[in-house]
């Protein structure tokens, strides 16, 4: 009777642990809260884990050194490390910018009358630098200056910008020389309508979008003056999150953000105890059944 009472409870011992694996794997998800800061009357701490900066730069293989241009934008393009950000600079001024993403780049960019130092320099995210590129020296002949006596040009004071998807993205862009008025387009890069603006004189303008998924992409900025130079600038917009997702991909309640999670791990931790348990109740169970039949063999 004993060895008989110890093998039904190794039975409903097991039993237990499979009902209990089965309705924590059948739990669907858990909501997890995440709150949006700042808030009201909250302490937002925020920081940065700190890493040297790039011991690699960037490379210009072209143009090649001494080139003469009589129209732009042109190409400038080179090797990088992957997974940084690489920014051109003429005669030390931004012209454009993009995501180095297969260990090489290119980047159409607008070129000063007349002399230009190119420069390529990569930056990683906490925006520290790496060391130059090589200095290339073209020249650009440009008959609309020699014209008009001046030339449209753009550049900005951010070479990559980002928000949430759903959420606006102002972008600085700082308009200069040429006559006005200006007309300027703006290329976003996730296949939305082209943005258009007329500007009556040269200066600060604000840019801006609203991404609906994440992701990152590449930005062109157009501009032409009343003499009709153009310029020319392009820039990488990052859409914060994992490429893929929609803004919509998670739900707002308040200030909350709730967002589901399959919770596995408990099901796995229970995996080995189930074996067990089944293990030792099949063992009892036999040995229970062999003693009661040499029991009655001896009988």
């Amino acid at each position: 009777m004993k060895r008989v009472g110890t093998t039904r409870l190794w039975t409903c011992f097991a039993g237990l642990l499979v009902t209990i694996a089965l309705v924590v794997a059948a739990l669907p998800a858990c909501p997890v809260f995440a709150v949006t800061n700042p808030q009201s009357g909250s302490i937002g701490l925020e920081g940065t884990i700190s890493s040297p900066p790039p011991k690699t730069g960037a490379t210009i293989s072209s143009p090649s050194g001494g080139a003469v241009f009589g129209t732009v934008p042109i190409t400038v393009s080179g090797l990088c490390p992957k997974g940084l950000l690489v920014k051109l600079f003429s005669n030390n001024v931004f012209v454009g910018s993009v995501d180095c993403a297969n260990g090489s780049y290119s980047i159409p960019v607008d070129l000063f009358s007349g002399q230009n130092e190119l420069v390529a320099r990569v930056y990683d995210a906490l925006d520290q630098a790496g060391p130059d590129s090589n200095t290339v020296t073209v020249t650009f002949n440009d008959p609309q200056f020699v014209l008009y006596g001046s030339h449209v040009a753009l550049s900005s004071i951010y070479a990559r910008r980002g928000a949430n998807p759903g959420e606006e993205l102002t972008w600085p862009i700082i308009l200069s020389g040429g006559v006005g008025p200006y007309a300027i387009s703006i290329d976003w890069g996730d296949g939305s309508p082209v943005t258009l603006i007329s500007q009556a004189n040269a200066g600060n303008i604000d840019i801006k979008h609203t991404y609906k998924s994440a992701g990152v992409y590449k930005i062109i900025v157009k501009a032409t003056d009343k003499n009709g130079t153009s310029a020319y600038l392009q820039l990488v917009g990052v859409a914060n999150g994992k490429v893929g997702q929609s803004s919509t991909g998670s739900s707002k309640s308040g200030d909350n953000v709730i967002e589901k999670e399959v919770i596995w791990w408990p099901a796995l931790v229970m995996l080995p105890l189930i074996i067990l348990a089944y293990w030792l109740g099949r063992r009892s169970e036999l040995y229970s059944l062999r003693k009661a039949l040499d029991k009655q063999r001896s009988s």
